[in-house]
């Protein structure tokens, strides 16, 4: 199948049946179009859609989001995971307003050098919302591509990299781009599927070498497994007598960047230590049910312990520290596993009222 016979079936299967309700297909900018690039990174269309609305409607402008705190971009992204990109993010609305006078530069090259924009998202935004000729290569258009080539070798090594991206440059039409941008990405989630492909109803279906080999699924090929590390460590929930509950702020770079978090000590024995810190008085101890959270480079097993505490006034001296207040909780950003643990502590503490 000729470049050009490729983009004219994906676009009259476009036309067809692709996608074209999705929130971030309506009212189209480069900055909803961007929000919505960056949340679909390893997420979901249907997880990602209640947390766009809920984005936009809290940071509907790049401006917005500039002026917007981090506490409150990363409370709008809790659950989504991959605080990274809320974080560069809000970098990125920054730039934008200060050194583009709030307008997203309209080159896939200009775009890739803002924080957390790589080159597919930069196609992305430039062909859907600027209408420039720009090739993407998300999860998705790699998994029709590399089954239409048959492609050998994992898409993470650089030359199998390279062989996808100069497919799909090869295969980007210079007419609607928009669309076809659009409809690549659609036919990987909705038919091209990682496991189980609807083969008989793509318009690729008499070019695709897979399909001819009848091996669809053995493309692309899997990243090399490893174990993943497994690690533990155990979280103190110590609650004050007004109920609220003990949160520091994480670091801004490394795991859950900038998202306020539980304490993690080694064992019971370093509850004294945190105790004396903070000028509190040890009380009851009860144990939670465990936690466990897959990273994609290890496994976290949390172990927590809710801990009544006496002695401390509600407000901390240390700007890192606060007291979480469970039955009118603030906007904070938290890590997905925290708040199912404030959740818990907030049955317990507080019981017919939610956290």
């Amino acid at each position: 199948m000729s470049p050009n016979a490729f983009s004219t079936a994906v676009l009259e299967w476009f036309d067809r049946h692709g996608r074209k309700d999705l929130p971030w297909q309506q009212d189209i900018t480069p900055y909803r179009v961007w929000v919505s690039e960056i949340m679909l990174q390893q997420t979901q269309v249907a997880t990602v859609l209640a947390y766009y609305q809920r984005f936009m409607d809290a940071l509907p402008t790049v401006e917005a989001l500039a002026s917007a705190s981090e506490d409150e971009v990363l409370h709008l992204w809790t659950g989504l995971g991959y605080y990274s990109r809320a974080r560069n993010l809000h970098k990125t609305a920054k730039l934008v307003v200060e050194q583009h006078a709030g307008q997203f530069p309209r080159s896939v090259e200009a775009l890739a050098e803002l924080p957390g924009i790589g080159r597919s998202t930069a196609g992305a935004i430039a062909s859907i919302s600027m209408g420039l000729r720009a090739p993407i290569l998300d999860g998705n258009v790699k998994r029709v591509l590399a089954r239409y080539l048959a492609q050998a070798g994992y898409p993470g090594e650089p030359a199998v990299a390279r062989a996808l991206w100069q497919a799909a440059e090869a295969f980007t039409p210079e007419e609607r781009v928009n669309h076809y941008t659009q409809a690549m990405m659609d036919l990987g989630a909705t038919l091209c599927t990682r496991s189980k492909p609807s083969c008989l109803l793509c318009p690729l279906q008499s070019g695709c070498r897979a399909h001819a080999l009848g091996r669809e699924t053995a493309y692309p090929e899997a990243k090399p497994r490893k174990a993943l590390p497994q690690k533990h460590t155990l979280m103190p929930l110590l609650s004050n007598p007004a109920g609220e509950i003990l949160l520091y702020r994480r670091p801004s770079t490394g795991l859950w960047g900038g998202l306020w978090s539980l304490p993690e000590i080694a064992d019971l024995k370093a509850l004294e230590a945190l105790a004396q810190r903070h000028a509190l008085q040890l009380g009851e101890r009860q144990p939670l049910a465990g936690l466990s959270h897959t990273f994609s480079h290890f496994q976290l097993h949390i172990e927590p312990w809710l801990v009544r505490t006496e002695g401390a006034a509600v407000q901390m001296a240390e700007g890192d520290w606060l007291w979480y207040n469970l039955a009118s909780p603030p906007r904070l950003g938290l890590a997905a596993p925290v708040k199912t643990l404030l959740e818990r502590a907030a049955d317990i503490l507080n019981p017919g009222e939610s956290a």
